[in-house]
C-alpha cells in the first residue's frame, strides 16, 4: 500500500509539473524537446509495428519542425500497410502505458529507463538517420544515462513517471493530426497516417482517426 501511495504521489507531481510548464515564464521552451519525444516514439511505432507484421524497419528521420517519416519494407497487403500506418499513431499512448506500469515501483522504473537507453542506443546505429535526428537521440540517450547514473531513485522514477504524461497527453495535444488526410512533414506533403489507412482500408480517414485516438485514450 505504501508503495501504491508514493507511486501515486509521483504521478500527481508529474502532473502538477506539466501544468506548470504552460503557466511559469520559458515553460513552454521545455514542452518543445517534449514534442520531439512525442515523435520519436511515432515514428518506432511504425518501425515496431513493420517487425509485427513481418516486415524489416530501414530507417526514420526527425525534422526541426517536429516532423518525422519512418521508411519500412513490407508485404504488398492492404491490412499490414493499415497496422504499419497505425502503429505510429498509438505508439506515444502504449510507450505512455509501459512505462506507467513498470514504473509504479523504484526498481521498476530504473529497470525500465535502462532498457530504454539500451533500445534507443540499438535504434541510434541500426534505422537512425540525418543530422537532427542522430542528434536528437543522442541527447535523449546521455540524459537518460545520466538520469540512471546519478539521480536517486525517487527522482529517477518522477522523470519516467513525467515522461509518461507527457507522451499520453500527445493524443490530445497533437490530436488534429487524425484527422486531416495530408501530412506535411520536411520531405513535403504526403499521405497522413490515417490517410494511409483509408487507402488501405476503404472506409474514410476521419473513421481510422477516430479508431486510433479511442484506442490510444483506452490504453
Amino acid at each position: 500500500m505504501v508503495e501504491s501511495n508514493e507511486a501515486r504521489l509521483v504521478l500527481l507531481a508529474s502532473v502538477i509539473v506539466t501544468a506548470l510548464l504552460y503557466v511559469v515564464p520559458g515553460g513552454r521552451m521545455v514542452s518543445y524537446p517534449l514534442l520531439l519525444l512525442s515523435t520519436l516514439a511515432h515514428e518506432l511505432g511504425h518501425g515496431v509495428a513493420a517487425w509485427m507484421v513481418g516486415g524489416s524497419f530501414e530507417r526514420f528521420m526527425m525534422a526541426p519542425d517536429g516532423s518525422g517519416v519512418a521508411f519500412s519494407r513490407i508485404a504488398d497487403n492492404r491490412l499490414a500497410r493499415a497496422v504499419v500506418a497505425a502503429g505510429g499513431l498509438v505508439g506515444p499512448a502504449v510507450v505512455a502505458a509501459l512505462f506507467f506500469v513498470f514504473g509504479r515501483t523504484m526498481q521498476g522504473a530504473r529497470w525500465t529507463l535502462t532498457l530504454t537507453v539500451v533500445a534507443l542506443s540499438i535504434f541510434l546505429v541500426l534505422v537512425v538517420r540525418g543530422w537532427f535526428s542522430v542528434v536528437f537521440v543522442m541527447v535523449v540517450i546521455g540524459l537518460g544515462g545520466a538520469v540512471i547514473a546519478w539521480a536517486s531513485p525517487r527522482i529517477l522514477q518522477l522523470v519516467l513517471i513525467f515522461v509518461a504524461v507527457q507522451l499520453s497527453l500527445a493524443v490530445f495535444s497533437r490530436g488534429d493530426y487524425l484527422f486531416t488526410p495530408t501530412a506535411q512533414t520536411a520531405q513535403g506533403p504526403m499521405p497522413s497516417d490515417v490517410g494511409q489507412m483509408a487507402q488501405a482500408l476503404f472506409l474514410p480517414y476521419w473513421f481510422w482517426g477516430l479508431v486510433c485516438g479511442g484506442f490510444s485514450v483506452a490504453v
